[in-house]
């Protein structure tokens, strides 16, 4: 199983959001806001947020879990929805997870995502 962390500009969360619904056997995908920098560390940003003395750029974090076969396909919805062409247009990441259990059944492995 791989988990899919991906950062992208707010404005693209409904571009992002509906590549995924199109993404066959992806069953869901988390949403949360954030705020950090990059290289251009806030550089410029019009939407930065001031916070003890640093500046902070908003983005929305995007995670899903997914087959590894599946994988590809997500990153690749993902970046093609979530690209301007603009500096700090975001990053993707992907990471392997051991093991998944669904609270409610106990259910294990690719079955419990």
């Amino acid at each position: 199983m791989k988990k899919i962390e991906a950062y992208i500009k707010p404005h693209k969360l409904a571009d992002v959001t509906r590549v995924m619904h199109k993404v066959p056997g992806l069953h869901g995908l988390s949403v949360l806001n954030v705020r950090g920098f990059g290289r251009g560390k806030g550089d410029g940003a019009k939407e930065m947020v001031h916070h003890e003395g640093f500046d902070y750029v908003p983005h929305l974090k995007v995670e899903a879990f997914c087959s590894d076969a599946l994988a590809g396909q997500v990153v690749s919805a993902i970046e093609s929805a979530a690209h301007t062409g603009l500096r700090g247009d975001g990053k993707i990441f992907v990471c392997s997870v051991e093991d998944a259990v669904r609270i409610s059944t106990g259910e294990r492995g690719e079955g419990a995502v």
